[in-house]
């Protein structure tokens, strides 16, 4: 099964780690992610750039609102994923509680659906089936 792994992280948490050497958070980002590999279990992973770069699109009202960051507004933000193939839900929640994060992080786990799991007689289903199977994606 497939579980995403989602960095969430408060304003301190933010700030505190700018006061940490970023080869360290590299370094310790790096191990995490090797154990990972090593392990068979890492599909994919990613950060991101600081919310100031970002947009949001609300759709709270029509047409949608498109606005600049940053968010002051937003008690955390999402900062990067980690999708991992693990057999079970705790074993994903073990892997997440070996992250080296720190105070005011938070990682959610959630299961990735796989598309076996949507109606397979819809048309829009099929294709997408298609496009994952023409791309070696499962």
């Amino acid at each position: 099964m497939k579980y995403m792994l989602i960095m969430r992280a408060s304003a301190e948490a933010e700030e505190a780690s700018k006061d940490i050497d970023f080869t360290e958070i590299i370094a310790a980002m790096g191990r995490y992610n090797e154990s990972l590999i090593q392990a068979g279990v890492l599909l994919a992973a990613e950060g991101l750039a600081p919310a100031e770069e970002g947009v949001v699109v609300d759709f709270s009202s029509t047409p949608p609102v498109v606005s600049d960051g940053p968010y002051a507004e937003a008690k955390e933000l999402f900062n990067g994923f980690w999708i991992l193939d693990t057999a079970t839900q705790e074993e994903a929640v073990e892997w997440a509680s070996r992250a080296p994060l720190g105070a005011g992080v938070k990682l959610e786990v959630r299961r990735v659906p796989s598309i076996d799991e949507f109606p397979q007689d819809d048309e829009f289903i099929q294709r997408e089936a298609e496009w994952r199977a023409s791309n070696g994606q499962a």
